[in-house]
């Protein structure tokens, strides 16, 4: 369904002139200096341009997003007509505008801004902007609020609006102010039903038994937020974290932590359980929990990892919040090899693997033997599948072959028994996957050319490899025969 103001504009000339002109919201100007899509995936439309090289974007068919050409991108309005208001009503010639200012003193800014416009390029701005009001059928909101929606559209930005260059993948700025911090996001819930539970409510202290992802949330909360009297609920998270018996080990101790601190005799049983033996008394707990403390379990929420606030973010179900984290980490990172590691084995784990191929191309490059030349080539090859560039793939792999020299020389820097060691028989794993995702992609010649490295590499790895990747093996040959095994 199209927008009604945005059909206006484009049937309307005499509007859509006005819009251009002064306003800077030109219909006819609806593309952008490079190709861009959103990292949600939603629906991305350029509407119009300004004057500057920007663009407007029609975000999932009804809200708009600004692109400047400078690589700048920011929430603007809920619809069309919300835009339309803002640019009209609050141009962007006033500069000195800011939600502190009360409406008399907005007003006067606005006076201003527009007694300089009607000086240098709009005498007749008064009558153009009545006009555009009129036609477009534009409400009168109090200026004040009509700023508060600005600030508040612009703050929710990310993340579902964060634009990406399509071919390099980076995100656009947005300014810091617009940013929420991820930690404050993730923290949100477990901060509220801590004060629930200190509160007294055990509508509170159920649903935090019941749900190990809201309890993660609420150890987090205590662990920066200690106050006298928690040791009830410290010991009841415990408890609960300790019998849970989950794969987030660190929860557990991260709650052992904050009960040992306290240092009471009667805790010792459940921290002797919960620590595995290491802590057998009660003077020995507070010891332990201090050495917990200076090395990964302090008080200062600001000195804690980011990715343990994606790793959060994802569990919540906050994928959106976790991916724009990432990539906006992943524009900022250097070449630090574990810091790109990191960062694309997390990518990878939220289903980005488009961002993760690209950290992890990085990293390849910075690698300096051939054994990590050869590790980093694979799990390039596997995201790039993944992603669905299989030439890319390819070309990874035969970066990992060049890396091991799988021709079967061994030159100086080559890695010695590659062959029958694990990693032999995860580039061969890549090849098979590789091969079947050709096939089904239609691309022969890739399929023919990376099984046929594969069959040698089949052959050239150990027995027990060959015969753990015997029944992929198997899938991939008769794929790229054209053929599908009976019963398949």
């Amino acid at each position: 369904m199209t927008d009604r103001v945005l059909e206006l504009l484009r049937t309307r000339p005499d509007l859509a002139e006005l819009a251009a002109f002064p306003f800077g919201f030109d219909v006819s100007r609806a593309y952008h200096v490079e190709a861009v899509h959103l990292a949600s995936g939603a629906s991305l439309e350029p509407i119009a341009g300004d004057d500057t090289g920007g663009t407007y974007f029609l975000c999932g068919g009804t809200a708009v997003l600004h692109a400047s050409s400078e690589g700048d991108a920011v929430l603007l309005a809920d619809s069309v007509a919300e835009a339309l208001e803002i640019l009209v009503r609050l141009p962007g010639w006033c500069e000195n505008i800011s939600a502190e200012l009360d409406e008399e003193d907005l007003l006067a800014e606005i006076r201003s801004g527009d007694d300089e416009a009607r000086e240098e390029f709009a005498p007749g701005l008064d009558a153009q902007r009545a006009a555009l009001i009129s036609g477009l059928a534009l409400p009168d909101r109090p200026l004040v609020e009509l700023l508060a929606m600005s600030e508040s559209a612009a703050g929710r930005t990310e993340p579902d609006y964060v634009l990406l260059n399509s071919r390099e993948l980076f995100a656009y700025r947005l300014d810091e102010s617009f940013r929420q911090p991820l930690r404050d996001v993730v923290l949100g819930p477990g901060r509220e039903a801590l004060e629930r539970m200190r509160s007294g409510d055990l509508g509170a202290r159920q649903e935090v038994a019941a749900d190990p992802v809201l309890r993660a949330g609420v150890l987090r909360a205590a662990q920066y937020d200690r106050r006298d009297g928690d040791l009830p609920l410290l010991r009841f998270l415990l408890e609960h974290e300790s019998a849970a018996r989950t794969q987030w080990f660190e929860e557990r101790r991260s709650a052992a932590v904050l009960v040992a601190l306290h240092g009471q005799d009667g805790d010792v049983p459940l921290l002797r359980s919960a620590t595995a033996g290491q802590v057998t008394d009660s003077a020995g707990a507070v010891e332990w929990a201090r050495a917990e403390e200076a090395k990964r379990h302090g008080r200062d929420v600001a000195a804690e990892s980011e990715f343990t606030w994606i790793e959060l973010a994802h569990r919540q179900g906050r994928v959106e919040h976790a991916r724009v984290a990432l990539i906006r980490m992943l524009d900022d990172t250097g070449p630090d090899a574990d810091r790109l590691r990191e960062l694309s084995r997390a990518l990878e784990r939220i289903g980005d693997h488009a961002q993760a191929a690209r950290a992890q191309f990085n990293l390849l490059s910075l690698q300096d033997t051939a054994w990590d030349r050869a590790s980093e080539a694979y799990v390039l090859a596997r995201l790039e599948r993944r992603k669905g560039d299989l030439a890319a793939a390819g070309r990874a792999l035969e970066r990992a072959r060049a890396a091991v020299c799988a021709d079967g020389t061994t030159p100086d820097g080559a890695v010695p028994q590659w062959h029958r060691r694990g990693l032999g028989r995860l580039i061969t794993e890549q090849h098979l996957e590789l091969t079947l995702a050709a096939v089904e992609a239609g691309d022969a010649e890739l399929a023919r050319a990376t099984m046929a490295h594969g069959r040698l590499l089949l052959a050239t790895i150990g027995k027990e490899s060959a015969k753990a990747l015997s029944r992929l093996s198997t899938r991939a040959k008769w794929a790229e025969a054209g053929l599908r095994p009976p019963g398949a």
